[in-house]
């Protein structure tokens, strides 16, 4: 896990993951973890321009389309040093759900 945050932080920009904002915002919850094979986040969220979105699908399917190679949830952690750590260094606001 720790070797795939490794690539998350270096193959993955914040213009990459604002696209995959867009494709959530563009296909909807539903459609979009269908595609992607994410679900709903339990824990954080990611909140972009007043919006909250399921942190660890958006930034799986960030890197996605940024490498065309697909992760599974198993694949990295969605917590403070996993995804939550990757997308604050890309400048992103993620927050506790509770």
């Amino acid at each position: 896990m720790t070797a795939t945050v490794g690539r998350l932080r270096t193959e993955v920009s914040h213009a990459d993951v604002v696209r995959a904002i867009r494709e959530y915002d563009r296909l909807g919850p539903e459609k979009f973890f269908s595609i992607h094979g994410f679900g709903p986040s339990r824990t954080y969220e990611l909140v972009w321009q007043g919006r909250s979105y399921p942190h660890k699908a958006i930034l799986g399917t960030a890197y996605e389309l940024a490498t065309r190679r697909r992760l599974r949830p198993a694949d990295f952690e969605g917590g403070k040093s996993g995804a939550v750590a990757v997308l604050t260094s890309l400048g992103f606001a993620v927050r506790n759900k509770q």
